[in-house]
């Protein structure tokens, strides 16, 4: 028989192992699992980062050819037509660019006609603007700043050849001299609405403001050597794709975008700007 003390001990025991069991049976609260996003996050942006910046495999092998032009920070749809003497709704058609608000750095982009005989090839852009612009600002600056290389241009066929007339009347004078580092066009004065007319028979493939440092712009695409631009008007008169004819009024002069009233006016050949007073007859 157990003793008194003996009985004590095995009775505590037993309620220990009771409390312990007890203890196990009851139900766990496991605490809700934490999710570590930071690595997650990290890889996505990286992945948006990868990208933006990167660039078809068949448009990187096109790029440094003629007729082939690689963004740069700054560029713009409108800019490189305007370098390439091209529409840029054709350089977005040409491309497949479902936004032409948006290119990127390092994105190769074809300005010069399917099928084309690619002999000639736009100018190295000058440096722009990092600021973001309308009509495609090229929105990654990571890439490298590639450009096309620059033959000469080709000779211009008899049938291109354009009868210019001065884009504004007889007694605005000339501001400013054409320079092709400084001021690739004439600066023309004026009062705030003289007209500024069509130096030349042809088509409206731009008209906005799309492009810094130009103001309210228009841009007259004459045959496929030659386009003319107008820039700081107050107005605008023509749309995109008007046909317009040689003296027509097609904007009022202004000071959109410049220190003062006047009209920059660019001659461009084969995208390249030349010095308008060669082509304009004397006055």
């Amino acid at each position: 028989m157990l003793s008194a003390h003996e009985r004590a001990l095995k009775l505590a025991g037993s309620a220990v192992a009771c409390a312990v069991l007890a203890a196990c049976a009851s139900p766990r609260h496991t605490p809700a699992p934490v999710e570590d996003r930071s690595a997650r996050h990290a890889t996505v942006g990286g992945t948006e980062s990868a990208r933006a910046a990167q660039v078809p495999p068949a448009a990187v092998d096109n790029a440094g050819k003629p007729g082939y032009y690689t963004v740069r920070q700054g560029d713009t749809v409108i800019r490189i037509a305007l370098e390439s003497g091209q529409n840029w709704r054709d350089i977005a058609r040409w491309n497949n660019l479902d936004n032409p608000n948006v290119i990127e750095v390092g994105q190769v982009l074809r300005v010069a006609p399917p099928g084309a005989i690619e002999t000639a090839a736009p100018r190295a852009l000058p440096p722009a603007s990092s600021a973001s612009a309308p009509m495609g600002a090229a929105n990654s600056a990571s890439a490298p700043r590639g450009t096309l290389s620059a033959p000469a241009p080709a000779p211009v066929p008899a049938e291109e050849e354009v009868a210019w007339a001065w884009p504004t009347g007889a007694g605005a004078g000339v501001l400013a001299g054409f320079d092709e580092q400084k001021n690739k066009g004439l600066d023309i004065g004026g009062k705030p609405g003289d007209p500024v007319l069509a130096a030349a028979d042809g088509r409206v493939v731009y008209a906005g403001a799309g492009l810094r440092g130009y103001g309210n712009l228009i841009i007259l695409k004459h045959n496929n050597t030659y386009l003319t631009a107008y820039a700081h008007n107050q107005s605008l008169l023509v749309k995109e794709d008007q046909t317009v004819r040689k003296g027509q009024k097609i904007a009022e002069m202004g000071s959109s975008d410049a220190d003062r009233v006047k009209l920059h006016f660019e001659i461009r050949r084969q995208g390249k700007p030349v010095d308008p007073s060669r082509y304009l007859p004397a006055r």
